[in-house]
């Protein structure tokens, strides 16, 4: 690797997340720019909706659940930082927003502080910027967020819904209820395939990643058409959609990567996996939220406007993020390091040259040293007049 690609790594990377980010973009714009032209009515939004949920999003879940293999993703330590750090997010915006509304929408709120875009951006970013132990830590996200979070969320939204009061009556018409929505049933069964090491044909598995390859993309025009259509809103409800949207998105990008920084930090996780979990805590607010908003005919102008703004304002950072991950000037991976015990690095003459070299001295955090000076080590040239282990 050349001094040149080493010093670009950080700003690569970065442009990594905009190629990400970008194609979500068009696709909303489609749908708001076909919603302005009237081009699809409402009543087409409604079924692209039911589209999504019954079909399109059933099968991207038993995809993924059905592929897992528990030898490949049991990361004790990374499950515990990344889903610590969406409980946490899901449980306080809950907790915020029960005071002011029903139970139902405040759950569809904390989803929307939670639940983050694996699936389009989370994937192909940490696939670039770390490689296969990425694509390994997106995987576990999407079984944690886009399956587990989702069953929670299902059954609270539920229970807020229903008006029996006695507890067993409740527990039955949730359980119910709960057992017969897609986007419960679909991961139950994929992940009953996955214990039984059930072989897909291919033919079947084929139709299931198309199927499942489409509801990103509807969802994405789903938002766009119900953001294109015009609603009449008071002062008074625009300015409380723009505070309750200004929150979801602060604790989605900001408080959320803090926590699983913290907790990957406390657990003395390896840098990648931490600079994993922290990427993943910091994706924008993914379609789910306001799939199930439409699904339970709630208010979906926050949910909707949550996703959109997280987007927007995630390609600045998780731009910000992976330029802290590589080595630099600006490098937090050092503190990262020391926290997870790292080992001195030991060059050898001759060898290429690693983004990830440091040196450090005997319970000293690690000191991230230029390219220049690595080179100048690999020589045997050294300054009497300069230390050993200082950039």
């Amino acid at each position: 690797m050349t001094l040149d690609r080493i010093d670009q790594a950080p700003y690569l990377n970065a442009m990594s997340a905009l190629a990400a980010i970008v194609p979500l973009f068009v696709l909303v714009f489609a749908g708001w720019l076909a919603r302005r032209l009237d081009l699809i009515k409402v009543q087409g939004m409604t079924e692209l909706n039911r589209f999504v949920v019954w079909l399109a999003l059933p099968a991207l879940l038993f995809d993924i659940t059905a592929h897992a293999r528990l030898s490949e993703i049991w990361q004790p330590g990374f499950i515990a930082a990344f889903g610590a750090s969406v409980v946490a997010v899901f449980v306080l915006t809950v907790l915020l927003r029960v005071r002011r509304q029903q139970l139902a929408d405040a759950v569809l709120d904390g989803l929307s502080a939670a639940y983050g875009n694996v699936a389009f951006i989370g994937f192909p970013l940490l696939t670039t910027v770390l490689g296969a132990s990425g694509q390994m830590a997106a995987t576990i996200a999407s079984l944690i967020t886009v399956c587990a979070l989702f069953a929670v969320a299902v059954a609270l939204i539920e229970t807020g819904l229903q008006a029996e009061a006695r507890l067993h009556h409740l527990a039955l018409k949730v359980g119910r209820a709960v057992l017969c929505n897609p986007l419960v049933v679909a991961p139950l069964l994929g992940s009953l395939a996955a214990i039984v090491s059930l072989a897909i044909p291919q033919p079947f598995e084929k139709a299931l990643k198309m199927l499942g390859g489409a509801a990103s993309p509807c969802a994405l025009i789903a938002i766009g058409l119900f953001l294109g259509a015009r609603v009449e809103t008071s002062d008074k409800a625009a300015k409380g959609v723009a505070t309750s949207t200004a929150l979801l998105v602060v604790l989605k990008l900001i408080l959320q990567p803090a926590i699983a920084l913290v907790l990957a930090l406390a657990l003395r996780l390896p840098t990648s996996l931490t600079e994993a979990a922290v990427l993943l805590a910091a994706m924008p607010t993914g379609t789910g939220p306001f799939m199930l908003a439409e699904f339970y005919q709630r208010e979906a102008l926050v949910t909707s406007r949550a996703t959109l703004v997280s987007t927007v304002a995630s390609a600045a950072t998780l731009s910000v993020c992976i330029v802290l991950a590589q080595p630099g000037p600006f490098q937090v991976g050092a503190l990262v390091a020391r926290w997870a015990n790292a080992t001195p690095v030991q060059t050898q003459p001759g060898a290429p040259l690693r983004t990830s070299d440091v040196e450090a001295l005997p319970g000293d955090p690690p000191k991230w040293r230029s390219a220049s000076s690595i080179r100048r080590a690999r020589s045997g040239w050294s300054d009497p007049c300069r230390p050993r282990f200082l950039t």
